[in-house]
């Protein structure tokens, strides 16, 4: 079954709009921003400079070789005081320019470029000579002022042109993508350059060069530079996916294959999309925008989901990749506010704020529940960015609030004396001891920005650039003089109607003439549970009407039910990817009373959601051992959140299967004498999964697995899920329960058919057969007479179905619901302090703790006391047609699990 996003819709005013913030408050708001600026860039060149970067909570210096390797993360420590370089344009627009010029005069004086030392290109790219050019960039501004600077003669440039020479070796590829790392003073080609053996680069590491090197190009009239960021933008664009349009996240350099071909705007990919579409801002060249416009179709037909941004695979667009986001995919909102596509960067933005809120800082990433996934925080400028382009496109006092809140946080949760320090854990407030050179390049300039009237800022912003590390190149670049690029050669799919495309950039003062309509969008995302607008329950006369519906008593299949969401504003809305959404529109109820009914039911169920969420657990085996499998057969199998741990045993547990009765395991059960010192199967639906083990266990059982009702479903499309339990405690559980999709349960069902005794071993992972069978024959002298089972060694282990990925099972996969047999829809509760919009994966059991009860008043159909040998339309396929169907599907999971690793 699809996964379920959980959408909570509410529509009408329930919280007065934001008022205007007066222009005394926005004056204290950017007068903190620069106390903020003065003390991380103080506490850097007082306790740190000339090293690369601070290390707050030590009060040092970060020399890279002499602090423990931090692995990638170091690359972009080049022994060059990459900080002050990254910092000198901030200086200028918070206006320092005191500051600045000896912070210019510290960088000619002390700064080399010529340390053998390996360094990131694309670091190196954005961060050094991208803050070269800035600061050059600001200085001339200056020096043509007539007041500061007027002894400069173009030394940062100079010293741009000599970084930009130092980076070019790495271009020197048969693609013209460049090696991911190069040596500062030998290259990438020798054994002295300790580098030039990578095979793979990112494809925001080969596409986020086109700004800095075109306008290295065309400050100093050297054409080399943007010929070869071109090139390598060209490239990209050739080897992109020609159905879905989207490229993929890493690349081979020499041939130019795929290496990860999943797909998003995060990590990976972010500022390709990014430079693509401000290269042309840049530079004028319509072949960018034509690029650009092409991808975010792509992107908004099968990434985009309003509010999430979701990753797909390249070939299969409508598969999705993962079930989490990163945060770098935060400056995405902005960029669509630069696009002109605001309506969608409104909900995203919103999104993200609301991940902001509950987590203080958005995570490194999280599930699309808005749970943690990597709970890091190293102070990423991101989300600050979007807010400033949107209240830039808006003028809502609303992203000023948003602005307001990221400060707070800095200052509550990241300062320390000596700076700021990045958070190591969001959910604990631990900290790290880093302060990344972004955090003074970008997060300061976004919110002075935001709070800052047109007369504090000392030039025209709109007069320039931001690049992705927020340096500053100017517009008059356009018309530099450069070498033309040759002739693009398109083709003719290329070849699109000009009228798709706005050819210039929108005019951000009239996109809205309406100044409510950024909250009207903002509405739909928001959670249920606003704790700054609480509502008052609503005053229910006695004996007026029935009790309203519970979270808890909930059924998706029950008609009776389906009509009081009806009445509360609740709708369920199927999605074009077969997800479907459980909306509320408050303006739909019947009556007031209803729609706050139907605003308690969806806080109940993302209370709910809450108390069943635990830690996720990896997939569980169970291996079939009897004649004639021998532990050859392994279906993959989804735990249960309660029960005996299967990884906690070395020996799992083994016995022969035996089908319960009643089928459903929701009673008592009848055939107890068979169930005793056997593992009981049961049939998934009409009752929690732990009341199904609480009877099974009664009954003698030593174990449980639980097959999928939903004919067709299998892990070959489904991601697992943990099976929940009900909301009360499940000590009293201590037998292992275990879900099969419908597809391999019918494997067992199958065998156990046409052997009609079959024994299985539960445990946390498949075994090998010689642990299994210790002290007895192996398989080949067991069975007389049959060939078929004569294998090698090599297929002792072969699994039975597609296994599931590496990656961990999502949080968004664990939370599921208890809708009883046939139910048409699936929803999941969510959490009460979340964002509201949810996916879960929701193979449709255990939605609530007294679901039992309301299951057993309405039965469904029929099902409980039918046996599966006696089900004529099941498959009748024999062992050996399955089995080569099994060994079909290894081979077709081998060859996608090469693809995406």
């Amino acid at each position: 079954m699809p996964p379920v996003l959980f959408l909570l819709i509410l529509l009408g005013a329930l919280c007065s709009p934001g008022q205007a913030m007066s222009r005394e408050e926005k004056q204290r708001l950017k007068n903190q921003v620069v106390e903020m600026f003065d003390h991380a860039y103080q506490n850097y060149m007082d306790h740190a400079y000339p090293a690369d970067e601070l290390m707050p909570l030590t009060c040092r210096g970060r020399v890279r070789g002499l602090e423990p390797s931090r692995g990638d993360i170091d690359d972009a420590l080049g022994k060059f005081s990459l900080t002050l370089i990254d910092t000198l344009d901030t200086l200028v627009l918070l206006n320092k320019t005191t500051e600045f010029e000896d912070a210019v005069r510290r960088v000619l004086s002390d700064v080399r470029l010529d340390n053998d030392i390996v360094v990131s290109v694309f670091e190196t790219n954005i961060r050094v000579l991208g803050g070269l050019l800035g600061g050059h960039s600001m200085a001339v501004m200056l020096k043509e002022g007539g007041q500061h600077m007027q002894w400069y003669q173009d030394e940062l440039l100079h010293m741009a042109k000599d970084l930009g020479l130092r980076l070019l070796p790495a271009f020197n590829t048969s693609s013209g993508l460049p090696y991911p790392r190069v040596n500062l003073k030998h290259g990438v080609r020798g054994p002295e350059t300790r580098t030039g053996t990578e095979t793979d680069t990112c494809t925001a590491c080969a596409g986020t060069i086109i700004l800095e090197f075109a306008a290295l190009s065309r400050f100093t009239g050297d054409p080399v530079f943007e010929a070869h960021a071109r090139r390598a933008l060209d490239f990209l664009w050739e080897k992109r996916q020609r159905n879905s349009n989207l490229v993929g996240t890493t690349i081979n350099i020499h041939s130019g294959e795929w290496v990860r071909r999943d797909s998003g705007v995060g990590a990976g990919i972010d500022s390709y999309y990014e430079y693509l579409l401000k290269a042309y801002v840049l530079l004028g060249d319509d072949l960018f925008l034509e690029r650009f416009n092409i991808h975010y179709a792509s992107i908004m037909k099968y990434i985009s989901q309003p509010p999430l941004l979701l990753d797909v695979h390249i070939h299969k667009p409508l598969l999705p990749a993962r079930t989490w986001m990163d945060s770098l995919l935060a400056f995405f909102p902005g960029l669509q506010v630069l696009k002109g596509d605001i309506r969608p960067a409104i909900e995203t933005h919103e999104m993200l704020y609301q991940v902001t809120k509950k987590h203080n800082f958005l995570p490194e990433a999280f599930t699309t529940d808005f749970r943690v996934h990597w709970a890091q925080h190293p102070l990423r400028p991101e989300f600050a960015e979007s807010t400033y382009f949107l209240y830039k496109a808006t003028g809502d006092p609303y992203y000023l609030e948003a602005g307001r809140t990221i400060m707070d946080n800095l200052n509550r949760f990241a300062r320390v004396p000596c700076g700021f320090a990045a958070m190591k854990d969001v959910r604990t407030g631990s900290h790290e001891d880093r302060m990344d050179s972004f955090f003074l390049a970008e997060m300061f300039k976004y919110l002075f920005l935001l709070f800052a009237e047109p007369d504090d800022i000392p030039f025209d912003v709109e007069d320039y650039v931001f690049t992705t590390e927020a340096h500053l190149l100017p517009l008059s670049l356009s018309m530099a003089p450069h070498s033309s690029p040759a002739p693009s050669n398109r083709t003719s799919e290329e070849e699109l109607d000009d009228s798709n495309f706005d050819w210039t950039c929108p005019n951000t003062h009239l996109l809205f003439p309406d100044p409510a309509f950024p909250r009207i969008l903002r509405e739909p995302i928001r959670s249920a549970v606003d704790k700054s607008c609480p509502r008052p329950a609503p005053y229910r006369e006695p004996g007026m009407g029935r009790p309203p519906l519970r979270a808890q008593d909930f059924m998706a299949n029950n008609p009776e039910h389906l009509e009081l969401l009806r009445r509360m504003g609740v709708s369920l809305i199927h999605l074009k990817d077969g997800r479907v959404q459980l909306v509320q529109h408050a303006t739909q109820a019947v009556s007031a009373v209803a729609a706050e009914d139907g605003v308690r039911f969806m806080q109940e169920m993302m209370e709910l959601s809450s108390q069943q969420q635990k830690e996720q657990l990896p997939p569980r085996a169970i291996q079939i051992v009897s004649h004639p499998f021998f532990g050859r057969v392994v279906l993959t199998a989804g735990p249960a959140q309660f029960g005996t741990d299967l990884s906690k045993s070395s020996t799992g547990v083994r016995g022969f299967v035996t089908v319960a009765e009643p089928y459903s395991g929701c009673s008592e059960i009848a055939n107890a004498e068979y169930i005793q010192g056997h593992i009981a199967l049961l049939q998934r639906g009409q009752c929690m999964f732990a009341e199904k083990a609480r009877h099974i266990q009664k009954a003698g059982a030593i174990g449980g697995i639980v097959i999928d009702d939903n004919e067709g479903s299998s892990s070959d499309t489904a991601p697992l899920f943990q099976m929940a339990g009900d909301g009360r405690s499940t000590d009293d559980v201590t037998l292992p329960l275990l879900f099969l999709f419908h597809k391999e349960g019918n494997i067992l069902l199958e065998a156990l058919k046409e052997y009609r005794e079959v024994e299985v071993l539960l445990s946390d992972k498949a075994r090998d057969r010689a642990a299994i069978f210790k002290g007895k024959p192996l398989p080949g002298s067991l069975i007389e007479g049959s060939g078929d089972v004569q294998e090698t060694e090599e297929d002792c282990l072969t699994e039975a179905t597609t296994p599931t990925s590496h990656e961990p099972i999502g949080q968004s996969q664990m939370s599921t619901l208890e809708l009883g047999d046939s139910a048409p829809e699936e929803v999941s509760p969510v959490d009460e302090d979340t964002s509201p919009a949810e996916e879960v994966g929701a193979p449709k059991e255990e939605a609530s703790p007294a679901e039992a009860e309301p299951a057993a008043a309405q039965p469904q159909e029929d099902r409980d006391s039918e046996k599966p040998e006696e089900d004529t339309d099941s498959s009748s396929q024999s062992v050996d047609e399955l089995l080569a169907d099994w060994q079909e599907d290894l081979e077709a999971f081998k060859q996608m699990e090469k693809d995406e690793l």
